[in-house]
């Protein structure tokens, strides 16, 4: 689902009235300040690389993405606070146990506002999606 579908709109929507009647601060609708993208290499499939690094996303409040690619490296998009972003780049440089991880690349890509982080089908050359 894109991050800028009406899908996405009307959740925001709906966070916020919810943040707004439980009295709690809107800070999930915020416009990131920045976001991230990574490619992790080494072994980072099959080990529970995508699951964890979905967790310590939401952990720390960053909204985005993470997928494995067709090369068996996986690639991270993640946006919010530098400080955040930080973080997850060095959980992404050590992995869940039972990852070697090679090396993280990684570039700054434009924000798109999204408010969740997910795990995204495989993504495969070609333009091909499987799960």
């Amino acid at each position: 689902m894109p991050f800028d579908s009406p899908t996405v709109d009307a959740r925001r929507r709906q966070v916020a009235k919810r943040l707004e009647r439980d009295g709690q601060p809107n800070r999930s609708l915020r416009i990131p300040a920045e976001r991230w993208r990574f490619r992790i290499r080494g072994l980072v499939q099959g080990v529970g690389y995508r699951a964890g690094c979905c967790r310590r996303a939401q952990e720390l409040g960053l909204a985005g993405w993470v997928r494995n690619c067709s090369d068996g490296s996986v690639e991270v998009q993640a946006e919010g606070d530098e400080q955040r972003l930080t973080e997850l780049r060095v959980w992404c440089e050590g992995g869940p146990p039972g990852a070697r991880v090679d090396s993280v690349d990684g570039s700054r890509v434009a924000t798109t506002g999204a408010d969740w982080f997910e795990i995204r089908p495989n993504h495969f050359q070609g333009g091909a999606l499987t799960r």
